[in-house]
């Protein structure tokens, strides 16, 4: 007597994961590099000066010339991004985009690496006045939501707003995250600026993302507001 031969019992498969949760884990190293960077910065006494090239006249020039580039490429990957996804009207993509997109991007992070460096290093993280917390805290923000950038790139089954979110996070990084339903006429906001001396300079910029049915992903960015306080 023979026993029928048994049929291999199935394995459940293992469920996907959400989109949540695989924005846990990187979030959170964001938030630590932030966190580190902004204590380092804090408890180390400033030297005063960290880097210095040859044929500029001082740190702080070099500090000025490498973020002004480092903001030129970031305009650029920006730019790059939007014509990959067809954001430009009437532009076509060339096939080269991708490889500006990328290398846009490099040049513009090795130029930003000096600059947090002398930040942190020879200044420290100060907040003797509004315009230079604001300037510390968003420094080390930067820092961290690129390192999320970066760990969120290699995955796969991602919601298709994750990635032009974390990577337009790395050029208006937001400071305040509000959510608001607007009437079709419109909504008209006001406040009221505090007199403080420290502010003169400080720029505020403002954008909204709608909910958008008819958009690519769902989403769309309403024009930017920019506004320079003594200005």
């Amino acid at each position: 007597m023979t026993a029928p031969p048994t049929q291999p019992i199935p394995l459940p498969r293992k469920p996907a994961a959400s989109a949540a949760s695989m924005l846990i884990v990187p979030s959170l190293i964001g938030a630590l590099v932030a966190l580190g960077l902004g204590i380092y910065g804090r408890v180390h006494s400033p030297t005063g000066i960290a880097i210095n090239i040859a044929g500029f006249s001082s740190p702080g020039t070099v500090k000025s010339w490498l973020a002004t580039g480092a903001t030129v490429f970031a305009i650029v990957q920006v730019a790059s991004a939007l014509g990959m996804y067809g954001k430009i009207p009437r532009v076509t993509a060339p096939d080269w985009i991708g490889t500006l997109h990328r290398w846009s991007g490099r040049i513009a992070f090795l130029l930003a690496v000096p600059v947090a460096i002398h930040c942190l290093y020879a200044l420290g993280f100060q907040q003797y006045s509004t315009r230079v917390l604001i300037h510390s805290v968003f420094g080390c923000l930067f820092f961290g939501a690129f390192t999320v950038k970066m760990l969120i790139l290699p995955k796969r089954g991602l919601p298709g707003w994750v990635l032009p979110v974390a990577g337009g996070t790395l050029l208006v990084l937001p400071g305040t995250v509000a959510a608001a339903g607007l009437p079709l006429a419109g909504l008209s906001l006001g406040f009221t600026v505090p007199y403080d001396a420290t502010l003169y300079g400080v720029v505020l910029d403002v954008q909204a993302i709608e909910i958008d049915p008819g958009a690519s992903k769902g989403l769309s960015f309403t024009p930017g507001l920019e506004l320079v306080f003594g200005q």
